[in-house]
C-alpha cells in the first residue's frame, strides 16, 4: 500500500481549495434559484411519497414560447403551465370561461368581441395580470410571426385594453367559431415583464404564465414543475409534476412496466397499447381511453385524371371497409368515420356510411363501369404517404390488398412512401393523386373540420382550387356553393341554424368526395395503481393538476 505524506502548505492549499468550492456551489444553488428554469440533462425519477406525480412521455418540446408553440409536444406543456380565457370542460367539447368571466359579448355585425375579465389573477413573477397583460400577450402571438401566429392574424384586426379588466376584440370577418378558437392551447397571457414584442422573438427555455404550475427545470430528457402557491384557481391535487421524456415509445412502455413512471401517455406504439390493455387486470395499472378529436383521410385529387371522374371518386368511397382498417390498422384503438366532421362534436353525421356503405365491392365495379373503366382498362392510382407513420403505412398496404382480392382488377393501388418533409411540401403542389393524412385541430369547432379542406380563396370550375384550404390538403376541390356555405355558418350566431348548414355541407361532400374519411383517433393513457383522477381534453391535453396518489 502507498502511503501519502502532505506538508503543512499543502493542507493549506487544500483546504482554501474546499471552501472556495463551497461558497461556489452556494453561489449555484442560489443563482439557480433566482432563475425560472435551467436547461441541464438528467433523469427525473418517479417519487415514492412525496406527492409528487412521474409522466412519462415521448414528446420532446420544442418550444416552451406560446407564441410559437405548433406542436403537441410543446402544447401540452404550455396547457399545464398556464390559463386561457376559455377551456373546455374535460370529457366535453363546450368552452368555459377561465381567465374571462363570462362568454364574449358579441356586437350586431359579429364582428367585435367584448370579454370581462377575472381581477385578482398574478403571474409567476408576482405581475399583475390585466386587460393590457392580455391584449399584449395576443399581439405578441401575431407580431412575432411564430408557427400558430396566422390562428389570429388571418382573422383578428386588433386587440385592446378597453378598460383594466376588459378586453376587446375586433375581427377581420365574421367567425362564430372565435370562443371556441380562444381556447387554444397557446393563446395564454404571459408576463409583459418577461417577454417582448417583436418578430422571432421567442424565449424558448422559459415560462412564466399564470397557470398552476411554475416551471422550475427545462433539462434535455426531463422537466419539473413546481405548484405555484398563489394561484388564483383551483389548486392541484399533486405537490408537483416530474416529467420524463423517454427517446422511444418502447422505453415508454418498459419505463411504465418497471413503475419508473406514475404515468404513461403519449406515444405508444398499437401493439403496446393493447399488451398494457390485456395485461391491465393482472398487474397494478388502469388503461383510460378516451374519444380522441383526431382524424385521418385519403385525399382524392380532382386535378389529376381519373379522379376527374365523379364516378371514380365514389367508387372509392364505396370500396373502403373502415371497420376492417380500425382493426387490421389500429387493433381497434379507433373508430370507423363517415364524416369529416368527428362523432365528438354534435354536427356530425354518418352520411358516407347511409351513401357508400363499408367495403360495398359491387357499388364501386358498377360506378366504375359506367365511368368507362373495366377489367382490361382499370383505374391505376398512385397512394403516396408518408414513411413516418406507421398506421398510414399499414393503411396503404391495406388499401391495396383490398382492391386486388375484391375488385377484380377494375382497381388497382400503387403504393408510394416518402419522407414525411417532402410528402408534405408535394400535398400543395399537386404531385399526389391520393394521399393518406392526418388531421389534428387546432380548435375544437366544426368549422376546424370544414373550411381548411373544403375552402377556397382563389379558383374555379375548370382548374379546381389555385389557393386555399383545399389546395393546401391536396384535394383542389372548387365549389362556390360550399364557400358560401362556410361563409354563412362562419357568421352565423345560432348554434342550431349552424348545425343546418354543416348538414348540408357534409351532405354536398358526400356526393362530391374530395376526400374519403377513414378513422377517428381514441386517446390513452395507462396510469400505475393507486393514482387517479387522470383526464384527457378534447384537444389531447393531458391534465395533470387533477392528477394524484
Amino acid at each position: 500500500m502507498t502511503r501519502f505524506s502532505l506538508s503543512a502548505r499543502q493542507w493549506s492549499r487544500i483546504t482554501k481549495f474546499f471552501c472556495l468550492l463551497c461558497l461556489c456551489l452556494v453561489l449555484v444553488a442560489s443563482c439557480s434559484r433566482s432563475q425560472q428554469a435551467t436547461t441541464t440533462s438528467g433523469t427525473v425519477n418517479a417519487s415514492t411519497g412525496d406527492g409528487r406525480i412521474t409522466i412519462g412521455t415521448t414528446l420532446n418540446p420544442r418550444t416552451l414560447d406560446p407564441a410559437d408553440a405548433y406542436e403537441l409536444r410543446s402544447l401540452g406543456l404550455v396547457y399545464n403551465m398556464s390559463d386561457r380565457l376559455y377551456a373546455y370542460e374535460p370529457g366535453s367539447t363546450e368552452i368555459k370561461p377561465q381567465l374571462a368571466t363570462a362568454l364574449p359579448k358579441v356586437s350586431q355585425d359579429s364582428l367585435t368581441y367584448t370579454i370581462p375579465l377575472r381581477q385578482g389573477v398574478i403571474f409567476h413573477d408576482g405581475t399583475p395580470f390585466d386587460a393590457k397583460a392580455m391584449a399584449f400577450s395576443l399581439e405578441r402571438f401575431i407580431k412575432n410571426g411564430g408557427k400558430p401566429s396566422f390562428l389570429l392574424s388571418d382573422v383578428v384586426a386588433s386587440v385592446k385594453a378597453t378598460s383594466e379588466y376588459e378586453l376587446t376584440i375586433q375581427l377581420k370577418k365574421p367567425f362564430a367559431a372565435f370562443p371556441s378558437l380562444l381556447a387554444f392551447s397557446a393563446f395564454c397571457p404571459v408576463s409583459p415583464k418577461a417577454y417582448e414584442i417583436g418578430t422571432d422573438k421567442f424565449k424558448p427555455n422559459i415560462f412564466i404564465g399564470t397557470g398552476p404550475y411554475k416551471l422550475a427545470r427545462y433539462g434535455t430528457d426531463s422537466l419539473q414543475f413546481e405548484v405555484f402557491d398563489k394561484y388564483w384557481g383551483e389548486k392541484p391535487a399533486n405537490k408537483g409534476i416530474n416529467l420524463q421524456i423517454l427517446s422511444s415509445p418502447a422505453n415508454l412502455y418498459n419505463s411504465f412496466r418497471t413503475g419508473a413512471v406514475d404515468v404513461a401517455y403519449l406515444a405508444l406504439e398499437p401493439d403496446q397499447i393493447r399488451s398494457l390493455q390485456q395485461s391491465a387486470k393482472k398487474d397494478d395499472w388502469q388503461p383510460i381511453a378516451v374519444q380522441g378529436s383526431v382524424v385521418s383521410y385519403l385525399v382524392l385529387n380532382r386535378n389529376q385524371k381519373p379522379l376527374d371522374k365523379l364516378e371514380v371518386r365514389q367508387a372509392i368511397a364505396s370500396m373502403v371497409d373502415r371497420s376492417l382498417m380500425t382493426q387490421r390498422v389500429l387493433l381497434g384503438q379507433g373508430s370507423p368515420l363517415y364524416s369529416m366532421i368527428p362523432t365528438t362534436l354534435d354536427v356530425s353525421q354518418p352520411l358516407f356510411k347511409d351513401k357508400y356503405g363499408d367495403g360495398n365491392v359491387d357499388k364501386a365495379k358498377q360506378l366504375l363501369t359506367s365511368a368507362g373503366f373495366s377489367k382490361e382498362n382499370p383505374v391505376k392510382l398512385p397512394l403516396w404517404y408518408p414513411s413516418s407513420s406507421a398506421p398510414r403505412s399499414l393503411a396503404a398496404q391495406l388499401l391495396k390488398a383490398y382492391a386486388d382480392k375484391y375488385m377484380d382488377g377494375m382497381l388497382q393501388f400503387e403504393l408510394n412512401v416518402v419522407d414525411g418533409a417532402t410528402f408534405f411540401k408535394a400535398i400543395p403542389r399537386s404531385f399526389y393523386p391520393t394521399a393518406l393524412l392526418d388531421w389534428y385541430p387546432d380548435f375544437i369547432d366544426a368549422d376546424n373540420y370544414i373550411q381548411p379542406f373544403l375552402g377556397c380563396d382563389k379558383g374555379s370550375d375548370a382548374k379546381g382550387c389555385e389557393q386555399g384550404g383545399s389546395q393546401t390538403q391536396g384535394s383542389f376541390y372548387y365549389s362556390e356553393t360550399i364557400n358560401k356555405l362556410i361563409a354563412d355558418q362562419r357568421q352565423e350566431q345560432n348554434p342550431e341554424i349552424r348545425k343546418k348548414i354543416f348538414a348540408t355541407i357534409q351532405a354536398q361532400i358526400a356526393t362530391d368526395v374530395p376526400y374519403v374519411p377513414l378513422w377517428q383517433s381514441k386517446d390513452y393513457v395507462f396510469a400505475r395503481k393507486g393514482v387517479s383522477g387522470v383526464q384527457i381534453d378534447p384537444t389531447q391535453n393531458l391534465i395533470y393538476k387533477r392528477i394524484k396518489k
